[in-house]
């Protein structure tokens, strides 16, 4: 029989704000999370773009002096979401054994890693630090969650790309469905606002440019997009079964109806133009939750603002709901905070929650001429969803062909 999966805590160390409550009040506000970066290593590298969207909270002003330490930058997002979406679910009483972690990165330790290197070329092997493999594991961020709270019925990483943390979150319906747990803590991380990275993204033409307008810079469906703005941070959703959730009285924001996941099998970094195996993960997530394609009340885009990447989603959107997408509201959440790589689907998740429990969908800023090939009901600012039963997807792709799609219910 299949269990209804509930959402009752949230999380979010985000660029535009340093909790959860704070990041869905700067998004409604239509507050742009990017900035020009003032770090002395953007002027040494000469990097050709020069912003991003940093995460509004610092570490080392929540957390503990040794864990700040001991974590990469990833790490350290995560445990805050966590911890935050952990205290909001009411930090159930729930047996380790039944407590699980689903989590997920794009990249993982970047900092970690490319400063011990550093450290190794300039002061040799004595000089590199004892935690430098745990602190740059991409299964680091979960595992400080899951030893955090002690969460002993598995603590899994989704490394893929873009998708990640959307990915993660599709696991942990299953694997709540599957009774392996109780309540799973799930979502993603990323810290990858590096000269390195920046640079390669650069390089192969995925950054906008806009150095003299970062709050404008990320503008998806726009006719003068450019590319996505590089962002930072976390997110955390609690999900447990409603039958665990209510034996506990515990508030619930929404229920998490059905994933799915799918693979372009195309190219390295370009969608598919055709959008098959994208419109797939759609079809199947709203499948799995038992509702038709006319019951999608809100969509929440991958819309990372590059030039093919919008028109192949949008591609993917037309396959699955023809001519009613059209009266569908879609936000474009990345144009607020950036693109958070493998954190994205789950600040992204958050937003889809949100927008179900307030009954409101979230605007996409910078939106100043609409592509016209790219003819969606675009949320510009902020929209009433209306009463009623309410259900939103909430998509993710990324590099390798990685495809994502949750769906969640009002209640």
């Amino acid at each position: 029989m299949t269990k209804k999966i509930v959402v009752t805590g949230v999380g979010a160390a985000s660029p535009l704000g340093g909790t959860a409550a704070e990041s869905w009040s700067a998004l409604l506000a239509g507050a742009s999370g990017a900035s020009t970066l003032d770090h002395e290593w953007v002027e040494r590298t000469q990097l050709p773009v020069t912003f991003a969207a940093q995460a509004k909270v610092a570490a080392a002003d929540v957390l503990e002096r040794h864990e700040v330490k001991r974590l990469d930058p990833s790490s350290q997002f995560a445990l805050i979401a966590g911890r935050e979406a952990w205290a909001d679910a009411g930090a159930p009483e729930v047996e380790p054994e039944r407590l699980a972690i689903d989590w997920a990165t794009g990249i993982g330790g970047v900092w970690t890693l490319l400063d011990a290197w550093d450290t190794l070329r300039e002061r040799g092997p004595r000089r590199v630090l004892p935690m430098t493999v745990p602190m740059l594991m991409p299964n680091g961020p979960g595992a400080a969650i899951g030893m955090d709270l002690h969460a002993r019925a598995g603590i899994r990483t989704v490394v893929s790309a873009c998708a990640s943390s959307t990915e993660s979150i599709a696991n942990a319906y299953d694997h709540l469905q599957q009774g392996l747990a109780d309540v799973v803590i799930a979502g993603g991380s990323e810290a990858a606002i590096h000269p390195l990275p920046i640079a390669s993204f650069a390089a192969m033409q995925a950054l906008s440019k806009r150095n003299d307008s970062p709050e404008t810079a990320s503008r998806p469906y726009d006719v003068s997009r450019d590319g996505f703005v590089l962002g930072e941070g976390a997110a955390a959703l609690v999900l447990e079964t409603e039958e665990h959730a209510k034996a506990r009285g515990a508030k619930i924001y929404a229920e998490l109806v059905g994933g799915a996941v799918t693979s372009d099998a195309y190219h390295i970094t370009a969608p598919d133009p055709e959008g098959s195996a994208a419109a797939r993960a759609m079809i199947a997530a709203i499948k799995n939750s038992g509702a038709t394609l006319s019951d999608v009340s809100h969509i929440n885009a991958h819309a990372t603002s590059t030039p093919v990447g919008d028109i192949a989603e949008y591609n993917a959107l037309l396959r699955v709901f023809g001519e009613s997408l059209h009266g569908i509201p879609v936000s474009a959440t990345k144009a607020s905070t950036g693109h958070l790589l493998g954190g994205a689907g789950a600040i992204e998740a958050f937003f889809t929650v949100m927008a179900l429990h307030e009954r409101m969908a979230p605007p996409t800023i910078n939106l100043v001429e609409q592509d016209p090939d790219i003819p969606l009901d675009v949320v510009t600012s902020p929209r009433p969803l209306g009463d009623g039963d309410l259900l939103a997807i909430s998509n993710s792709f990324g590099f390798g062909g990685h495809n994502a799609v949750v769906a969640f219910r009002s209640v």
